[in-house]
């Protein structure tokens, strides 16, 4: 049996803060083989999201993306949480990066599918 492999557990929310009622929702997760990989998901999230932002929290990602990332980065390699928030518009917006051992699953490779699915047959588009 293979053992569990070292990772990291991304996630992202978002936090309305003009409506204490409404309940944080959660917009995405990756699953990330290196602090690296971890870091660059955020990373990219911010780059495509930034124009986009307001001023304010335009500055906020990219204060993160030029001076955070590596303290991100270096929290990571010693296996320890970390959190990435801007604010936009009255939403908090985070990203949770958190090590956690993968547990290896079975896979499809050189396994047989079972005899119905050879019955499937793709819509057409018309």
């Amino acid at each position: 049996m293979n053992k569990p492999r070292r990772g990291y557990w991304c996630e992202c929310w978002t936090e309305s803060l003009t409506n204490p009622n409404r309940m944080p929702t959660f917009r995405a997760s990756f699953d990330a083989y290196s602090a690296p990989q971890a870091d660059r998901w955020v990373a990219v999230a911010l780059r495509t999201i930034t124009p986009a932002l307001d001023p304010d929290a335009s500055d906020e990602a990219w204060t993160w993306l030029y001076d955070g990332r590596v303290g991100t980065r270096r929290a990571l390699l010693r296996q320890e949480p970390c959190t990435v928030t801007i604010t936009h518009a009255g939403n908090r917006i985070t990203w949770t990066i958190r090590p956690v051992p993968f547990l290896p699953l079975a896979h499809r490779q050189g396994a047989e599918l079972p005899p119905c699915s050879q019955n499937f047959k793709p819509h057409s588009s018309d």
